[in-house]
């Protein structure tokens, strides 16, 4: 009995290899929550791997990205030869090579998980442009979950972030937020609102204070609070020591380098406040407010905030002195144009959106029977009328 019973076994698993996957897969799950990461989860993830990597099945095709997203997070161990550093381009190479043969074999869920985890391999190891290169010579699959979909948008708007194009990366970071699960997945939604809100300090917008209250964020966002306050206020000293205060934080966040961009800004807003209080100011008492060495510090970086339009003023170079003009009406200018412009194309991309996530029921084949039967029915009403019209004629 025994040996019939291990014969049924091997032969299910022969016809069935979904089933023996899965519980590779389930096994694999167990280790890793349980803590036994490192070389142990790597190796097992391995083996995942390469099992699932035998077969050309589409009934394969979500635990074969479940089994690379494992294989991944196993080598983000700290305790992994990988995380140390000894073979992060041998991973890169291996996803690299499934995503090749997810595309031949049109694997629509190995793309969307395969492309999440190179952009997170290049992002994590900061190399920005090759994230870019892969981003512009590949295509996000169209039949995708939300959630890959929603880290998608996140690496990318962490790219364009990175690469100066805030208005791009805000735009790809608020529809990662709206994408993600709205009661789960709380780690995701508390790294995507920091990004959102440092870029969003760095175009220059204050985010609304709720946004710091949120539920279950409130402590994670306490060090942006403290850094949007000081931006709003235009406090270079608090800035400074907000900074130097979270540094690790900031640096654990990996938005550090972002942050040490906001000091151009809180220049700015300063910038701002001295144009309006005065009409004529001399560039040493402008070195003095903004804390800079000399009044050529503050000559430069007046000049790059008249040619930026942060302010309406012209530089006397010879008396060195600063003479602001009143501001033009916003209204007579083609800004409101270009915001309602933004507005509209923000509608129509929900829209488009919308439309494309919508879902219609096919046909069934009792449907196309009934549909059939009515038409027989019709056709039959139609011929015994005809015969009885007949018949009646025949008798008159």
């Amino acid at each position: 009995v025994a040996k019939g019973g291990a014969g049924g076994k091997a032969a299910a698993a022969a016809t069935c290899p979904e089933v023996v996957a899965y519980l590779y897969l389930l096994a694999l799950l167990r280790a890793v929550d349980a803590g036994k990461g490192g070389e142990g989860a790597y190796a097992a993830a391995e083996e995942v791997v390469a099992f699932v990597s035998r077969f050309n099945r589409r009934t394969m095709d979500e635990i074969s990205a479940r089994a690379y997203f494992y294989l991944a997070l196993a080598a983000a161990a700290p305790s992994s030869s990988v995380a140390a550093g000894r073979g992060p381009a041998m991973l890169r190479g291996k996803l690299l090579a499934a995503y090749r043969s997810a595309c031949l074999h049109h694997d629509a869920a190995g793309q969307a998980m395969l492309i999440n985890l190179l952009l997170e391999n290049y992002v994590a190891a900061s190399q920005y442009d090759q994230a870019d290169k892969l981003v512009s010579q590949t295509t996000f699959p169209a039949k995708r979950s939300n959630n890959q979909l929603a880290r998608y948008l996140y690496y990318l708007g962490r790219i364009r972030a990175v690469q100066l194009e805030y208005a791009e990366a805000l735009k790809c970071l608020q529809e990662a937020l709206r994408k993600a699960p709205q009661t789960a997945a709380w780690g995701f939604r508390v790294a995507v609102t920091k990004f959102i809100v440092v870029v969003q300090l760095l175009t220059g917008v204050i985010p609304p204070r709720a946004v710091f209250h949120t539920p279950k964020m409130v402590d994670a966002l306490a060090p942006y609070l403290q850094i949007a306050s000081a931006v709003r206020v235009g406090d270079l000293e608090r800035f400074g020591a907000v900074v130097e205060e979270f540094h690790d934080v900031f640096a654990k966040d990996k938005t550090l380098s972002l942050v040490a961009r906001m000091r151009h800004n809180v220049i700015k807003t300063v910038l701002k406040k001295i144009c309006k209080s005065y009409s004529c100011i001399p560039l040493a008492d402008v070195a003095a407010k903004l804390r800079l060495e000399d009044a050529d510090q503050a000559e430069g970086i007046v000049a790059k905030a008249i040619r930026d339009g942060v302010v309406v003023a012209e530089i006397d170079h010879k008396e060195q002195y600063v003479r602001s003009f009143e501001i033009s009406d916003t209204y007579s200018t083609i800004e409101p144009s270009n915001a309602f412009h933004d507005r509209i194309d923000f509608c129509l991309g929900i829209h488009n959106d919308a439309v494309r996530a919508m879902r219609f029921p096919e046909k069934t084949e009792s449907a196309e029977a009934n549909e059939a039967r009515r038409d027989r029915i019709k056709e039959e009403q139609e011929l015994a009328s005809a015969l009885s019209e007949d018949g009646d004629d025949e008798e008159f």
